[in-house]
């Protein structure tokens, strides 16, 4: 009976675990979505709204894919909520700032942080923090969650220099919020395949999230009328859609790198080639083995013979003559 007890203790212990850091996921998408529309939405509309998303759009979204939903079993990769938590908080803040409304008209025109020292000090404890949860995503101290926050780190500092050198490149200044968003960008990119690319995959991953969500936000958010047109306040479709969105392709690119070369050059080598071997590949054979009928070609082989009569014929030259 003490077995059972430790056992079962042990059991409600993970659950419980488990169930509060489900529980910090899902709370974070909602911050996220709240983003879009501060400054206007009315409190009692977003109290119902919270529990309503979190159960008919949220709660269906990650129980597809993770646990063994149907998304999972069709071969989508989700390490720790690129698509789960960014993309969909990204997608559900387009539609939400959309149906609330822009702020007024001063706010829009003007809207400065209020103090950018504390968005720094914000932006490393949240730094910290996600290479805490991306860590701890596997549940137990492994190699996986040591890949996982290496690469977290890695593509972060990656995204923010790339942002910085973007903002110099074209405005001739840095920016300090422009770099945060710059590592924001890098955090949600790496987010789902922080446990399954290797560290130059989350290199190129930052490039791309340095970059791509940049483009988004400076050029397009100001041309597209569509964008233009909808109030998101913090920028969180671009910064979490578009940068989750490119995560999951990416991943599914990196953590499979066979599917990515096989479109650019395929992985097997022709039957032909096979039957050759390397005078085929390289021009050039490894060893001067004449078996199996071949006869020697001067017209494809080195100029050499056993047959020391010759050697007038073909004099030595470089560091053979020499020597």
């Amino acid at each position: 009976m003490k077995v059972l007890k430790k056992d079962s203790a042990t059991f409600e212990e993970r659950f419980t675990g488990q169930v509060w850091f489900q529980c910090v996921f899902a709370a974070i998408t909602l911050i996220l979505l709240a983003g879009s529309v501060l400054g206007r939405m009315n409190f009692k509309a977003w109290m119902m709204f919270v529990p309503l998303w979190l159960t008919f759009s949220y709660t269906v979204g990650a129980f597809s894919l993770w646990g063994g939903g149907f998304l999972f079993h069709w071969g989508v990769m989700d390490y720790s909520g690129g698509y789960v938590i960014h993309l969909s908080s990204g997608i559900a803040v387009f539609t939400t700032a959309y149906w609330v409304g822009p702020r007024v008209k001063k706010d829009r025109e003007r809207f400065p942080p209020n103090n950018v020292l504390l968005v720094l000090a914000g932006a490393g404890l949240l730094w910290m923090g996600w290479a805490g949860f991306n860590g701890g995503d596997p549940y137990a101290a492994n190699t996986d969650s040591s890949m996982a926050v290496l690469n977290t780190n890695i593509c972060a500092a990656t995204s923010f220099l790339v942002w910085t050198w973007l903002d110099v490149i074209f405005f001739e200044k840095p920016s300090v919020i422009g770099a945060v968003q710059g590592m924001i960008t890098g955090l949600v990119c790496i987010t789902p395949a922080a446990g399954l690319v290797q560290g130059w995959a989350a290199i190129v991953m930052g490039v791309m999230s340095g970059s791509v969500p940049w483009f988004t936000m400076m050029i397009v958010d100001k041309r597209w009328k569509l964008l233009s047109a909808v109030d998101d306040t913090l920028g969180v479709v671009h910064t979490h859609a578009v940068a989750g969105f490119l995560g999951g392709v990416l991943t599914g690119l990196f953590a499979e790198p066979e599917l990515f070369l096989r479109c650019i050059v395929p992985l097997r080598m022709p039957e032909e080639q096979l039957l050759i071997g390397d005078d085929a590949v390289h021009g050039e054979e490894a060893y001067a083995l004449w078996g199996d009928g071949e006869k020697y070609d001067v017209t494809r082989h080195e100029l050499y013979s056993d047959d020391t009569s010759h050697a007038q014929k073909y004099p030595s030259s470089g560091a053979t003559q020499v020597v």
